[in-house]
């Protein structure tokens, strides 16, 4: 029988003071972050720890707790042209702290003269300004809120001392995160009537940093669970899964280098002026493919991304998609594009991981917002022409949002509203009245993309032939595959 995994049955010590708080005790930060802390404690001089605020009021701040902060991080994918997988005690997280039950105490970690660093992963909703949080008297709704109270605490602890105020690197994949999480901690800052001083503090001395982050994480490896845990010797209900390769851009002053010298581990972290293109490069590509493929990957039969990648159809109509579509539209060098869009290929072949399309389906349509929506426009801007793969995804997403394929339902993970509104939309008898419904909606396209030349009739075509024939007849026919 496997035994308890803590600090005593692993024999690992006390954790180092703890340096940096984090906001979110998801799988991506604690495979992320809190990994390549871990190794940055092992060779360099950094030794800190990590101490974790769960975010939301119900999530896994116990059992992390329970478990002393430890647990295990599996990575497995191609290294240098070869499969590698690794398997890491992770030491760096001291603990975590759920502040809905203490906020008190929630409080008081800032007035740890140590604290260096605060890093974030609250979902792409998470970096959003609440009106309802009128005041830090009582702990806050949104993310913004809670680091403005905890923020504001310090400033007043220390007495507003430059040298307290710390590095904020939040990890949410939204476009400026930094900037725009220094913009709500502002505003708070004057809905609650602080301290004038308190503007000062936060404008001159904290640092907002801009970042990127790069890591396919599938989370806690159900299916092979037990068998790694009996050839571990401990129970850990905290084991992660991702894969070995990571990018973390950090855009930011060149001192935070020194101050976190990933570099010195050999970890893949830029520290840059400008992480636009990075962004841009990665947004679009990675993360604008694996939106294309949910709905379209699922209506087809396909349930993780190496299905999809390596199916005879949909796998020729995504690197067509990829190559024809998406890459033309970026501004850098066209063999650097492509460089890194055969890699991201060949890690969504990655035989170790199992990539379930139904996690990453989370708030579809905000995604294609972000991810695809912009592409597709430049396309049609650049060619005056729309990107047949690219609507052919939104076609497909509409289906995807009707709720239910052949018998099986469709693992829908977003608002009540947005999946409401398709529905009510799929009520319709028409099937371009139930099209035109949807790409009206401005709130969730940032406009009318019944405007854009012939878009509602393509999408609608698409709708018929998808429901009429299903995905690989369709793509067949109109031969968006070969």
């Amino acid at each position: 029988m496997e035994q308890a995994l803590n600090r005593t049955t692993a024999g690992t010590g006390e954790a180092p003071p703890v340096k940096i708080l984090q906001f979110g005790e998801g799988n991506f930060l604690r495979a992320f972050v809190d990994w390549m802390i871990d190794i940055l404690n092992e060779q360099t001089s950094f030794s800190g720890a990590i101490e974790v605020i769960q975010p939301i009021p119900h999530g896994r701040v116990d059992t992390l707790n329970q478990q002393e902060g430890l647990y295990h991080v599996l990575l497995e994918g191609i290294r240098k042209g070869k499969p590698h997988a690794e398997r890491r005690l992770i030491t760096s997280v001291k603990g975590g702290l759920n502040p809905y039950e203490d906020y008190k105490g929630y409080l008081q970690l800032a007035e740890n003269p140590g604290l260096e660093f605060i890093v974030s992963n609250t979902t792409e909703a998470g970096i959003a300004f609440d009106n309802t949080d009128t005041s830090a008297d009582t702990i806050p709704n949104s993310f913004p809120g809670k680091l403005t109270a905890l923020l504001y605490h310090r400033f007043t602890h220390f007495q507003g001392a430059p040298s307290k105020a710390p590095v904020i690197v939040p990890c949410e994949l939204i476009d400026r995160n930094g900037d725009k999480l220094k913009q709500y901690v502002l505003q708070y800052a004057d809905l609650w009537d602080t301290d004038p001083a308190f503007h000062s503090w936060i404008k001159q001395h904290c640092i907002f940093c801009n970042t990127l982050v790069d890591r396919i994480v599938p989370g806690y490896p159900e299916e092979k669970a037990d068998s790694i845990q009996k050839e571990m010797g401990y129970n850990d209900q905290l084991i992660v899964a991702g894969e070995y390769f990571h990018l973390w851009v950090i855009e930011g002053p060149s001192h935070i280098q020194k101050q976190l010298p990933f570099q010195e581990a050999g970890l893949n972290v830029l520290f840059v002026d400008d992480l636009t293109p990075y962004r841009t490069r990665k947004v679009r590509i990675l993360n604008g493919l694996h939106t294309s493929m949910v709905p379209v990957g699922y209506l087809n039969g396909n349930r993780t991304v190496k299905q999809a990648v390596d199916d005879e159809v949909l796998g020729p109509f995504l690197e067509k998609e990829l190559f024809e579509e998406i890459i033309p539209t970026l501004d850098l060098p066209e063999e650097e594009l492509s460089d890194f869009a055969h890699d991201i290929l060949d890690r969504f072949r990655n035989p170790f991981i199992k990539h379930e399309l139904s996690a990453i389906a989370l708030n579809s349509i905000s995604k294609y917002k972000v991810r695809v929506l912009p592409s597709l426009l430049k396309y049609h801007e650049l060619h005056d022409t729309l990107p047949d793969r690219l609507v052919f995804a939104l076609a497909a997403m509409i289906c995807f949002y009707r709720g239910e394929w052949e018998g099986d339902k469709m693992p829908l993970n977003d608002s009540e509203e947005v999946i409401a509104f398709i529905q009510k939309a799929w009520r319709k008898k028409d099937i371009r009245d139930t099209v035109q419904m949807v790409l009206g909606n401005k709130s969730f396209w940032g406009q009318d993309l019944n405007d854009i030349q012939g878009l509602t009739q393509k999408i609608t075509a698409s709708v018929m032939e998808i429901q009429q024939n299903g995905i690989t007849s369709t793509l067949q026919k109109a031969e968006l595959w070969g």
